[in-house]
């Protein structure tokens, strides 16, 4: 007879088959289907005889081992020096941790491997975290080839694939593509998750929009090599699987090999929901939670200030800019230690530059505190220059392949974290640097890819990204208070896995306020507004050479964890008012962007737009930035989101400081009163920077509001509140 265990909450069913002495399959995983009983979902799915095929249809198993006979990719291989790679695991027991976690141990006796698939269903979210503990029985050892957190049987009305890549300052960038009969396949071998290709997924159907339609959601935490796929056959069949993509010889499995974590979720209601279901379960599942339930401090970060010309004096007199316009922590970017004045040297040598500052960092980090803020430091422990004091000592410290020439990038070669002899000189020198110095702070960078991540000769990226992972917990257990950012050139180091240590991502080192948008929104898709750093940068950017003002460059950086990164001595007074006025507008609404509800608008393409929502939906913040020319005379209207259709909301301009309107009368400068003149102020009509206008949630959300003509590169935000007369 056959048995099922079902797990359900937060409006997602997952049905698995679990008979023993059979292989496990996923018979149900997506949106929760009412009132369905698990055999009549076996029943409706019965699979015909293929001619051709084999007598009994074979179906997907969790893992699709070459043994099981599935003809599409296998999820499992493995092998004992070329035997036992025929691998069918069959189920062996269920252990119920709770009612909305389990453990589903597998086995094959005749190639002495064992399998433990984890689930857990997290009921306020519905999001589904799967991995796979793989075990070898016998005493001989077993090289793993791949072995993915599950093959997962995919709804085949989702035939939209949203795909994310990108580059080195253009990190999250979105592509929707149609699935096709085949395999949409992506590897990272960069050694970090990498900027290119980010392991995630979204899928649609044809009618799947923000707020509504099916949709589907697919993220891999792991900070290493990794490898996503979804498979559609000649039968129609649709498998996702993602896992670890294993170097050759990397993994010879005499004990057990757990899998990174792959979360899933589901929703009838479009990619707007998944995104929510998805930030909800990182803030509540897997960020620390310390700095999470404490408000996101505005940043000041020195690095496009003066980049390697550091002066204790210069660095002071910007800290006490930054606090005046509102920064609350000050972080000294890269430059201070050991020989670095620039790229080329001193990497390693974790000590404090004598020649540039002779009482140490304590003046600074004194004064910084003085100021009322906290003080920060970058680092980049996994790395060395081969001109530093480090590598002299220790060039056999470096991963690399003998008799094969090293990768040049940023004059850097990276460091062996799996000799413990590096990981132990990393965790003392840095320690004494964060007990000295009492550092609240770690923007901690990862500047290159890993290419030949060999240790003796031996394949090691697996066990380089666990080192990682033990050297980040071993410091935050030292200093439960430090916080910590994952950097990596900006975001390329940006998972639930890192984010399980750390406390908030460097989005992108371009600070281009118009791309910022774009490259936002992108991340959007997986992480929280609180964690994305988006910093107010030069008026000139120095990636793009693009110049924008200062109103623009503000209120691009107000949604995310806001920071300063310029040389404020170079604004005028007139622009560090306006970044001040920015951002106390930000931290006015802090809890709001961070905390809230985070939509995605629907707009234009010259547009971008989103919305911060209350839980109790008596309140949102809503930006709508202007990035090109609109192709109309008229611009088109802001349709909000995420509000109470039956509430009536007050809304008012409250950024920019000026009327952005390039044409009168408009919608922002018609006041509540009556007059002859219909051309001028006596206009009929709402008053948007005065008292605002009351609507109701539907008139917001239905039918919009008319946007102003405004020059491109305008932000507009607009923030609403239940009105109580």
């Amino acid at each position: 007879m056959a048995e099922y265990s079902i797990l359900r909450g937060a409006g997602t069913l997952i049905v698995l088959r679990i008979t023993g002495g059979l292989r496990p399959a996923m018979l149900y995983a997506g949106p929760d289907i009412p009132g369905a009983q698990p055999e009549e979902l076996a029943l409706l799915q019965t699979a015909q005889h293929i001619p051709g095929g084999p007598q009994h249809p074979i179906q997907p198993s969790l893992l699709n081992p070459l043994g099981s006979g599935w003809p599409g990719t296998p999820g499992l291989m493995a092998h004992r020096s070329g035997q036992d790679w025929a691998i069918d695991l069959r189920v062996n027991k269920l252990v119920q941790i709770s009612g909305y976690e389990i453990d589903l141990h597998c086995a094959d006796a005749n190639a002495h491997i064992a399998a433990v698939h984890h689930f857990a269903l997290c009921q306020s979210t519905g999001v589904l975290s799967c991995s796979v503990s793989l075990s070898n029985t016998a005493d001989s050892p077993v090289e793993l080839m791949n072995c993915a957190a599950i093959c997962l049987p995919v709804d085949t009305r989702l035939t939209t694939l949203r795909t994310f890549g990108g580059k080195w300052a253009d990190e999250f960038g979105t592509e929707d593509i149609e699935r096709f009969r085949g395999s949409y396949v992506r590897e990272n071998r960069a050694g970090r998750t990498s900027h290119a290709n980010f392991p995630g997924l979204y899928m649609g159907s044809d009618n799947t929009r923000e707020e509504h339609g099916l949709a589907a959601a697919f993220h891999l935490g792991w900070s290493g090599n990794s490898q996503i796929r979804l498979d559609t056959g000649q039968d129609g069949s649709v498998l996702f699987q993602a896992g670890e993509l294993l170097l050759p010889g990397e993994v010879l499995l005499t004990g057990t090999y757990r899998t990174p974590t792959l979360h899933i979720c589901w929703s009838d209601h479009g990619y707007g929901d998944v995104t929510r279901r998805l930030q909800s379960h990182l803030r509540q599942n897997i960020l620390p939670q310390r700095a999470a339930n404490t408000p996101r401090p505005v940043h000041y970060n020195t690095w496009e200030a003066v980049y390697f010309d550091h002066s204790e004096s210069r660095l002071i007199d910007l800290a006490e800019k930054a606090a005046a316009v509102g920064a609350e922590r000050f972080v000294l970017d890269d430059g201070w230690f050991g020989g670095r004045r620039s790229d080329a040297a001193g990497l390693g040598d974790w000590f404090v530059a004598a020649d540039i500052y002779p009482s140490g960092l304590h003046p600074i980090a004194n004064r910084v505190r003085e100021l009322g803020m906290e003080f920060g430091l970058w680092l980049e422990p996994e790395m060395v220059n081969p001109d530093s004091d480090l590598f002299r000592a220790h060039p056999d410290w470096v991963l690399g392949v003998e008799g094969v020439e090293h990768i040049a990038s940023r004059h850097q070669l990276p460091l062996d974290l799996t000799k413990q002899d590096v990981t132990d000189y990393l965790f003392e020198s840095l320690s004494a640097l964060l007990r000295e110095y009492a550092v609240d702070y770690i923007k901690w960078d990862m500047n290159r890819d890993i290419e030949h991540a060999a240790s003796c000769g031996h394949a090691v990226m697996h066990q380089q990204t666990l080192a990682l992972y033990a050297l980040i917990d071993r410091l935050r257990a030292a200093h439960p208070d430090i916080e910590i950012e994952s950097c990596a050139s900006g975001g390329g180091r940006a998972d639930y896995a890192i984010l399980g240590r750390t406390d908030r991502i460097w989005t992108s080192d371009n600070n281009d306020a118009r791309r910022r948008h774009r490259i936002m929104r992108g991340a959007s898709h997986f992480f929280p507004l609180s964690i994305l750093g988006n910093h107010v940068g030069p008026k000139t950017c120095h990636i793009t050479g693009r110049m924008f003002a200062m109103h623009f460059r503000a209120a691009s950086a107000i949604f995310g964890h806001m920071g300063i990164e310029l040389d404020l001595a170079d604004e005028t007074l007139e622009d560090r008012a306006i970044l001040a006025a920015a951002i106390a507008l930000h931290k006015r609404h802090r809890a709001l962007i961070h905390d809230g509800a985070h939509y995605r608008i629907e707009t234009e393409p010259f547009l971008s737009a989103q919305s911060c929502v209350a839980s109790g939906q008596n309140e949102s913040l809503t930006g709508c930035a202007v990035l090109d020319v609109c192709p109309e005379s008229r611009p088109p209207r802001l349709r909000f989101a995420g509000l109470d259709a039956d509430m009536r909301y007050r809304t008012r301009l409250v950024w920019p400081l000026h009327n952005p309107s390039l044409s009168h009368p408009s919608i922002i400068d018609a006041a509540d009163l009556t007059g002859p003149d219909l051309t001028g102020p006596d206009l009929i009509g709402p008053n948007l920077t005065g008292g605002g206008f009351v609507a109701s949630g539907a008139a917001l959300m239905e039918h919009g509001i008319q946007l102003p003509l405004t020059h491109p590169d305008t932000c507009m935000i607009f923030h609403s509140e239940a009105a109580h007369d």
